[in-house]
């Protein structure tokens, strides 16, 4: 039986979140979540994958678990951004796990990367 709890302060349920999208190609999605990274490597602020993606409602890659870190891959290979470190994510469904954390290059704060 499912039951919900109503708010206690009697203010309605904040609406969730809607689930991103998932692209179903692998280029097209690059195409649009690219332009997002460089943007926040340029700023030169330490930042997670996710708060990138969630902060822009970024889509989903076809296969998550493998194309997330496949872009910082390819950031850093072109010399957008370097490690930082490690933080506890703000994802909802990774119950605070460690993930790393990324800086912009000087090279992507001076937009001289690639």
């Amino acid at each position: 039986m499912d039951h919900i709890q109503p708010a206690l302060d009697g203010m309605p349920e904040p609406d969730p979140k809607p689930a991103r999208p998932q692209s179903e190609d692998y280029e097209t999605w690059l195409d649009i979540v690219w332009p997002k990274y460089v943007e926040a490597a340029a700023t030169g602020r330490v930042f997670t994958c996710f708060e990138i993606a969630d902060a822009h409602q970024l889509p989903d890659p076809p296969n998550p678990q493998a194309h997330w870190g496949r872009l910082m891959t390819l950031l850093k290979d072109e010399g957008y951004v370097r490690t930082a470190g490690w933080a506890c994510t703000n994802r909802p469904t990774a119950h605070h796990s460690g993930v790393r954390t990324w800086k912009g290059t000087r090279a992507a704060q001076r937009g001289e990367a690639a």
